[in-house]
Order: structure tokens, then sequence, then C-alpha cells
């Protein structure tokens, strides 16, 4: 047992690490002393508590997924807790970033907590082995603390009031549309509008279909047990690759000239398989960037600077005494991903208004006109089966917008 955790008493163990935590590596015995001082429980595991009777994985629904109004926006302080290699948590920090936001919103990048991360996400760089905001050890004391009763595990993106030191919400399937409506009065006035009134439903549709087919495409792989389930996602997941990839053919961004928040989610997803995803998933019909259409179109938005400051590009390392055989990672992460990520900015030519990345807002519209209620996702039902439903269909072809020349710059 490491000879920090013995000590004469709470408050001697807490200062022996907080003077030692450089010093000294954050093992699961210190990691079981705080989660025992705080009622954390271990994190439970995906190929195990969320898979149904057929043997395919289906992720947990989303729980704290209630509302933020304007007034709850504008009146506490907020941060949201994420991980680079979380498929999820990329999404609500471009967005914030893009809609100016990063003097509103805090961000903190989590880690793992011990030498398994037994009990979740936590903050094994700081002082003391606790956020530097709340003090707490753990991410998931922020879903305790907003209700004792939560079992589940505790996830990134979490959308946390830091003042009451609790977690507000964990919906990615909506966080994003959050940020882009209910902090609307937090924004400069010349921020883009990536979810427009007029047409939510539409861009809502598409997300719930990008879903299940493309952002949940690598856990679906990666977490089932069973070679006909395994082949079934695969199958689904390039079918879907396919019909974005001839979507792109014709349009600069998924609904035309104009990047939206259903390009963030495409996009995380997309950069992740290429640098991370498929070598830990097994053999792929395709990689990303054989896709024409849908790799220049990742290239374009891998150069917008929120898009890339959040991109989890895997680090240089010293391959000297790796050994022959070395993973595709390691010797990837060799090559200069600026220059592989370069753009030949020629996507620009399927725009009609070329210059410009994003919709303005309407002339005439105000804060209050933006504020419509969120939609709930299917995805975070109750019912396991439904959240099975892999067969979820688009009112239209999704190689086809139907939003082409709808959103325009007035």
């Amino acid at each position: 047992m490491s000879d920090i955790v013995v000590s004469c008493g709470i408050q001697a163990h807490k200062k022996k690490v907080e003077e030692n935590t450089n010093k000294v590596k954050y093992d699961d015995n210190i990691a079981q002393f705080f989660a025992e001082e705080v009622g954390a429980k271990p994190r439970g595991k995906e190929t195990v508590s969320e898979q149904d009777e057929r043997g395919a994985f289906v992720r947990q629904p989303n729980y704290f997924t209630a509302p933020i109004s304007k007034e709850y926006a504008e009146s506490s302080k907020f941060a949201i807790y994420w991980s680079f290699g979380c498929n999820w948590s990329n999404r609500p920090v471009i967005a914030k970033e893009l809609l100016g936001l990063d003097d509103v919103i805090i961000d903190y990048v989590v880690g793992h907590t011990g030498d398994t991360n037994k009990y979740g996400w936590g903050f094994p760089d700081e002082k003391g082995f606790k956020d530097k905001y709340t003090g707490v050890h753990f991410l998931s004391e922020f879903y305790l603390n907003a209700d004792k009763n939560y079992t589940g595990r505790a996830t990134t993106p979490t959308f946390v009031d830091i003042n009451k030191k609790v977690a507000v919400n964990n919906d990615y399937h909506r966080l994003t549309n959050y940020i882009e409506v209910a902090f609307r009065g937090l924004q400069p006035k010349d921020a883009p509008d990536l979810y427009p009134v007029k047409y939510r439903d539409v861009i809502d549709d598409f997300n719930d279909w990008l879903f299940p087919h493309i952002n949940n495409g690598h856990y679906r792989q990666a977490f089932t047990l069973v070679p006909e389930i395994y082949d079934e996602s695969q199958e689904d997941f390039h079918k879907a690759l396919e019909q974005l990839d001839k979507r792109l053919e014709t349009n600069r961004f998924i609904f035309g000239d104009y990047i939206t928040d259903s390009d963030i989610r495409a996009y995380v997803t997309l950069i992740k398989w290429e640098t991370d995803f498929y070598v830990n998933v097994g053999p792929q019909k395709k990689r990303i960037s054989e896709y024409k259409n849908i790799w220049e179109y990742v290239k374009e938005l891998y150069n917008i600077p929120a898009f890339k400051h959040h991109t989890n590009i895997p680090k240089k390392e010293d391959l000297s005494n790796k050994g022959l055989f070395v993973g595709y990672i390691q010797k990837i992460a060799s090559r200069d991903f600026d220059e592989w990520l370069k753009s030949d900015g020629k996507r620009a030519l399927l725009s009609s208004d070329p210059n410009n990345l994003f919709l303005k807002h309407p002339k005439g519209e105000t804060v209050e006109d933006y504020i419509t209620p969120i939609s709930q996702s299917k995805w975070n039902n109750k019912d396991q089966a439904s959240r099975a439903d892999w067969n979820y269909k688009l009112k239209t072809d999704p190689s086809i917008n139907p939003l082409k020349g709808l959103l325009k710059n007035e």
C-alpha cells in the first residue's frame, strides 16, 4: 500500500497527498481512499452492464437531461468536464469556442484515476489529485451531489454548475444545442448561427440518424463480444459512410454552404476513426481517408481553429526502444499531422458563398426568438430495446441535403 495512504487521519492524509502530488504515483490505493471518503462507486463496464440479450452494446441513457434555461445559463458559473479521447465530449467545447463562449463556460480535461481507473474520471494532474475549481476527486461526485441515488457511469462530457458542485446535464445528444440556444444572450452579437430556428426539426432528425449509424459506430463494434453483431454493426457503419460521402460530393457541409451543429457531431467521429478508433476495432472495409468527399470535408474542418484545438492528435513517441512490432498509433504519430490534414480549399467551390463558413443570425432576430424548446432524443429512452433500434430512418435519403440552397446569409 502506498505510504501516502498510511496516515493518522483524513486531514493528515490530505496534507501529505497535496505536499507530494508531484512525487507520488496516483495508484489504486490512493484512489480507493478518496472513493471511500466521498462514497464514489466503481465505474461500470460497458461490456458487462450495457449489453442486450443478443450481446449487442446498448449505451446507457443519459441521466441528466433536464433543459437548461436562459435564466439559469445567465445566473451561474458552468464548466464542461471532458476528455480528448471521448467522441462525445469534443462536441460542446468546439461549439463553445465557435460561439465565443470561452470566457463564459470553463472547460477542463479530466483523466484516469489510480492505476486501473476503477473509479472513473478524475484529476490526476492536479494538486492533491482534486479539481482546482470545486475540490472534488472524481467526476462521479458531481453526479452524486445532484442525485445521491445515481448508479450509472459518470460520463464525459458533463456540464457542471461549479458553484453548486452538481452535474447539470450529461446529455451529449442535446448538450451542444443548449449551449447554442440557452447561452445565446451571452454570445457575441456576431456569433454564428449553428442551429437555425427555422430548420431545427431537420437538423435534429439528421443528428438522431447520425448517432446510431456513425457516431456510435465505433462503440457498437468495439463493445460487442458477438461476431455476428460485429459484422452487422460494421456493415451499418460503412453503408452510412457511403451515404454521407455521396451527400458531401455536392455539399460543402452537411446542410450546404455553412457549418451547422451536425458538422460538429460528424467531424469528431470521422477524425477519430482515422487517427485512433479503427486500429482497436478491427479490419474495416475502408479507412475514412478512402472516402474522398468525407476526407476532404474532414480536412477543411480540421483547419478551423475551434476544431483543431479540440482534436485528439496522437503524440509523437520515441520508437528506438519499442521493438520491431510497435503499434500503428505509435508509428503514425511520427507524421506531421498539420501537413497530412492540409486542405486544398477546393471544397469552397461547392458553396454559393465560398468566403464564409458560417450562417449569420437573421436580421431582426432577438434572443427570445432564438430560444425555443429543445427536442428530446429517442436515444435517451429508458427502454433498452428502443435504444437498440438501429434502423432509425431519416425523413429523406441521408445522401440528399433537404436544405440545399435554403440556408442563406442576408
